[in-house]
């Protein structure tokens, strides 16, 4: 029989437009991101139940992130240290949060895919339990 080690929730190239920068056009225009988010969060009773209450509902997931990154801020840093924050508050079973959030067209006069900011946080309240 095999045992559950680690179980994860994920959401993966959620896309938000948002007004994120200290360019004053980025606070007028806007730029498009991209947050992938994946959570560790005790899943075994969902396995067993199938019982939406023992799982965190992706929707809900999405629709906090949808909050949190429609507020003007100048640091992509500030908005995803509130996401994880307001995650952590809402959701206090999760064990562990990695949110890559990713600015798709960075004014910086570079040819790329995009820049962002990676968090990779512990729920030190959690730590301890089997």
């Amino acid at each position: 029989m095999l045992k559950l080690n680690s179980s994860y929730i994920y959401i993966k190239g959620a896309r938000f437009h948002a007004y994120i920068g200290v360019d004053e056009q980025e606070q007028v225009v806007g730029n498009e991101y991209v947050a992938d988010l994946r959570l560790r969060y005790p899943i075994s009773n969902a396995i067993l139940t199938d019982d939406v209450s023992h799982t965190i509902n992706y929707a809900e997931v999405y629709d906090l992130i949808r909050k949190v990154i429609s507020r003007k801020a100048k640091l992509l840093e500030h908005t995803a240290g509130m996401i994880v924050q307001e995650l952590g508050r809402a959701f206090p079973k999760i064990e562990s949060i990695d949110l890559k959030l990713t600015k798709l067209n960075p004014p910086m006069g570079a040819d790329c895919e995009g820049a962002g900011v990676e968090l990779h946080l512990i729920n030190d309240k959690t730590e301890d339990r089997p």
